[in-house]
């Protein structure tokens, strides 16, 4: 498997990941950010094929190319079910300049398995971890140890609670670290939204 990073830091500040199955050369492009055209010429570059696009959550600097990336590659896009939150609270999708990014989204929930459709071995685990925002996920390849993990956890950090318009927790972000992901092989390679790769042993 190819878990390659893209980091934006001209607009925001955020990672954006291809997970490319190497025998087929297919895989999912996970939160990206912006800079749709970049992202699409390293898809055609590496002849890859993008059959779904993933949200670890629905904060601007993750989804910033969403709309345009599934209408140019003809694809869906998924995030996790409380996601549609922000499109009936205006106290939460004010945050948002464009809360319509989710009109569309299709809709996953915790324990639910993201799988390939060119090799239906490679799937990721969908893992609820509301706490950053009420619409956190990390997606798990349990096979290869890797984990995306949004802002739930970062290198030698946690996702903010405080920001307005998200629904965080405190507890309950700390809650899921320990049960959800501390609970995952330290070996477990963890991809954040921001900054460096770390393990799950690292992070312990």
């Amino acid at each position: 498997m190819i878990a390659q990073r893209i980091e934006f830091s001209d607009i925001f500040a955020a990672n954006c990941y291809f997970y490319i199955d190497e025998k087929t050369k297919h895989g999912f492009i996970i939160d990206p950010s912006a800079h749709a055209e970049k992202l699409l010429e390293i898809i055609k570059q590496n002849g890859w094929t993008i059959e779904k696009i993933l949200i670890t959550h629905s904060h601007l600097d993750h989804i910033g190319a969403v709309l345009e990336l599934a209408d140019k590659l003809n694809i869906k896009f998924y995030g996790l079910n409380t996601a549609a939150r922000y499109l009936t609270d205006p106290d939460l999708s004010a945050h948002f300049t464009d809360s319509a990014v989710l009109k569309n989204m299709q809709h996953i929930k915790d324990g639910d398995e993201i799988v390939l459709s060119a090799n239906p071995d490679v799937k990721l685990q969908v893992i609820a971890t509301p706490g950053h925002t009420i619409d956190s996920v990390v997606y798990h390849d349990s096979e290869n140890k890797i984990a995306f993990t949004g802002d739930t956890i970062f290198q030698s950090g946690i996702g903010r609670t405080d920001i307005q318009g998200s629904g965080g927790n405190y507890a309950a972000l700390m809650q899921n670290i320990k049960q959800k992901i501390f609970t995952l092989p330290g070996d477990t390679v963890l991809y954040p939204g921001h900054g460096e790769q770390t393990t799950v042993k690292a992070e312990k």
